[in-house]
């Protein structure tokens, strides 16, 4: 099993939007891709505030090459990044894949 780690930074006065926008991803574009376990994780404690992580638990690389296919072809994923993009800080999304031991 891996965990898929996307983070990315809110603009100044933007995480609940972040926060709120992500949980919508989770409940309504994510399950269309097949990813169903998931959580969202924010700074705090020696991490920046304005860091919001989305984690995703899968079974193997495969399973998210497909996931990611699948949301090329999931319109409401694409109305949603322009929608996201106003919130963050650009240039800083990136993801972090970990092996569950």
């Amino acid at each position: 099993m891996l965990i898929a780690r996307w983070q990315i930074d809110a603009r100044f006065g933007h995480r609940q939007q972040v926060i709120d926008r992500l949980q919508y991803w989770a409940d309504e574009i994510a399950p269309k891709a097949g990813l169903t376990h998931g959580r969202i994780l924010t700074g705090s404690v020696g991490a920046l505030e304005a860091t919001v992580i989305h984690e995703w638990e899968i079974a193997d690389l495969g399973a998210l090459g497909s996931a990611w296919d699948r949301l090329a072809t999931i319109d409401a994923h694409a109305v949603w990044g322009k929608e996201l993009e106003a919130v963050v800080v650009s240039g800083t999304a990136r993801w972090e894949i970990f092996r569950v031991q």
